[in-house]
């Protein structure tokens, strides 16, 4: 699965251009406060990870959804043959294999 951050395109759809603008925006709309640096980050890295508070807080200052800030594209990736490993058994006359006999 591969992921894309739309943050950039979403703002700039709203006519957002500037970290100071988005910094203000959510605190504005969202209540939420970030360093200048978070959100100069978010603009402009794919973020490996992000918290739902976040994503919440962006998607009610933007006045969008989740979808309008990630695209996810969900292609199944090619999977590798499942193969099979032999059953082990113990060579024949091994001691897994004895039999004893009965007490005479």
């Amino acid at each position: 699965m591969h992921s894309n951050w739309r943050l950039r395109m979403a703002a700039a759809q709203r006519e957002i251009w500037t970290g100071a603008q988005l910094r203000r925006l959510l605190k504005e709309k969202a209540g939420f406060e970030i360093s200048s640096a978070s959100v100069s980050a978010l603009l402009t890295k794919q973020p490996s990870v992000i918290k739902l508070q976040t994503l919440a807080a962006l998607c009610t200052a933007l006045e969008c959804g989740p979808a309008d800030l990630i695209e996810v594209d969900t292609t199944p990736l090619p999977q590798a043959p499942v193969t099979k490993s032999p059953t082990t058994q113990p060579p024949a006359g091994s001691p897994g294999r004895r039999r004893s006999m009965p007490p005479v």
